[in-house]
């Protein structure tokens, strides 16, 4: 999804955000070009609005949006425009967990299965040991985004059959080994708070969490950014052009993903987090306790190089804790977390020890857009060497699409042009059925097949023959921007043996996961 549109380069003037005084003294102050630098990071990513929060020593620095919530249109973006925050929803979820334990009805080391007996993985080993903080740290031995089509794009199962189709996703890693990505555990979590406390992980957090901090704008559902009012559009680059897009309206992954918020929300939610659980007033969200699990890195991410024009990135540690990653910038720890939907991407970043907090939302897929400024407001406060963010990140932009160009030339080259399908079309046609996900199945429409996944409605596409055995199925969605390989393995008899599926593009969204599928005929 993560696949941003460059139309042309901004060269950054000298002073990015503030004067050189002010640098040497951080201060609670908004940056002093910083609308102009902005408005300049969305003109070079075709951005059209962007929401932004900033909190420094327990004020707010800026809570205001940029923009406009529609392309060709004029309502501008506000401090109350919600955006979808997507997987910076996950951060919810925890503090969730960890108000439960705070009663003494979770622990976090607990098994799920203490609380969830029906709960099973694969692996039985993993689903005895497997705890309440391990569906948060992305180290259960699923592989990265597995088991996503079983909710993305919106499908017609409810969180429950999720969870329990769970059991059919073989592990690609032993369990605790490595960090790979994952959203559905994270539904198993949600499930887990609705079991523990009698509340749907949706009445739960908007009542002990959103209410409890002021964040009176926003909401918890992924369907409510399609209801109307003060909400930016999504939108995203579809074949070469920055267009509006559908917004996801799914709600069966709400809490890996559902939370909706503005800049002036998210302001005050950056302020309970960089006070450790204190509200307004005196009272406690949550404890100190509560603060030091939710930050503390538990699970080990990969820690490459940064990229060539970014040497400021190069960090010392990353680490995931409880849905937060920790990591270093400049000699500072650094929690963060990104977000992504179609349409909407997302950047928190903390820096604790100097009390800031940025919150950047935008209605179009660009992570070079969010992060530019989320950088850039963070070296106007740790001072020192400053880094041209914005230039890099062109560069950095620029790269990718002619990796990209280039990877889409070699996988076109090795397309053999005389290759035929070995069988009669019809005979592709039938039913067949994965593990985990379900039915999916093929039919021959006058004179082409047609693929029709059964349980997710956009997922219907055009199979046209690539080579051999292989075909590529054209979504007729063309916002899903996921086309995929379609290859059947034959028996000696002729007859089909079973069918596999990757992404034709390596810029699909790695929530596709086509990957994991192993479709097999439904004999009749």
């Amino acid at each position: 999804m993560l696949r941003p549109f460059h139309r042309r380069l901004i060269p950054l003037l000298g002073l990015l955000l503030c004067a050189t005084t002010a640098l040497a003294q951080p201060a609670a102050v908004v940056p002093s070009d910083l609308d102009a630098f902005v408005q300049r990071v969305m003109r070079s990513f075709d951005v059209p609005g962007v929401s932004l929060a900033v909190v420094k020593d327990d004020a707010v620095v800026v809570a205001k949006g940029y923009g406009v919530r529609r392309l060709g249109e004029p309502t501008p973006v506000d401090g109350k425009t919600l955006f979808g925050i997507a997987s910076n929803t996950k951060v919810f979820t925890a503090t969730a967990l960890g108000l439960l334990v705070e009663q003494g009805k979770l622990q976090w080391d607990a098994p799920v299965v203490n609380y969830l007996p029906s709960f099973q993985l694969y692996d039985p080993y993993v689903t005895r040991e497997l705890t309440i903080r391990d569906l948060l740290v992305h180290r259960s031995g699923l592989g990265l985004g597995a088991g996503d089509l079983l909710w993305w794009p919106s499908s017609t199962y409810d969180r429950k059959e999720i969870v329990r189709r769970l059991r059919y996703i073989k592990p690609a890693t032993g369990f605790r080994s490595a960090y790979a990505y994952d959203n559905v555990l994270y539904l198993v979590a949600g499930e887990m708070i609705e079991t523990v406390s009698g509340q749907s992980w949706e009445d739960f957090v908007s009542s002990r969490i959103l209410s409890k901090v002021g964040m009176a704008n926003s909401n918890v559902r992924h369907s409510a950014a399609a209801a109307g009012g003060n909400v930016a559009s999504p939108h995203a680059a579809v074949e070469g052009r920055v267009r509006p897009v559908a917004a996801f309206d799914s709600d069966n992954t709400n809490p890996a993903g559902g939370v909706n918020s503005c800049a002036e929300d998210m302001a005050k939610w950056l302020k309970v987090l960089l006070n450790e659980g204190a509200v307004p007033g005196g009272a406690r969200l949550f404890s100190a306790a509560t603060w030091r699990e939710l930050t503390t890195p538990v699970t080990p991410e990969p820690n490459g190089p940064p990229p060539p024009e970014l040497p400021a990135l190069r960090s010392n540690f990353r680490g995931y804790a409880l849905g937060l990653e920790a990591r270093d910038f400049r000699g500072y720890k650094v929690l963060t977390h990104t977000g992504g939907l179609p349409g909407y991407v997302s950047r928190v970043l903390m820096i604790p020890d100097l009390k800031l907090g940025v919150a950047v939302l935008t209605n179009q897929e660009s992570d070079e857009a969010f992060d530019a400024i989320a950088y850039s407001v963070a070296d106007a406060y740790v001072g020192g060497a400053r880094t041209d963010w914005l230039a890099g990140y062109e560069k950095i932009h620029a790269r990718a699409q002619s990796r990209q160009a280039e990877a889409d030339r070699q996988t076109a080259s090795t397309r053999s042009s005389t290759a035929k399908p070995p069988l009669p079309l019809e005979r592709y046609a039938g039913t067949y059925r994965d593990a985990w996900y379900g039915d999916v199945t093929i039919a021959h429409e006058s004179g082409k097949l047609v693929v029709r996944f059964g349980r997710t409605p956009s997922l219907v596409g055009d199979l046209e023959h690539w080579q051999y055995d292989t075909f590529v199925v054209t979504w007729r969605n063309r916002e899903l921007r996921a086309d995929a390989f379609v290859t059947f393995a034959l028996n000696p008899d002729g007859t089909i043996d079973q069918v596999k599926m990757r992404a034709v593009s390596p810029a699909t969204d790695f929530s596709f996961d086509f990957q994991d599928l192993l479709l097999k005929p439904v004999r009749q």
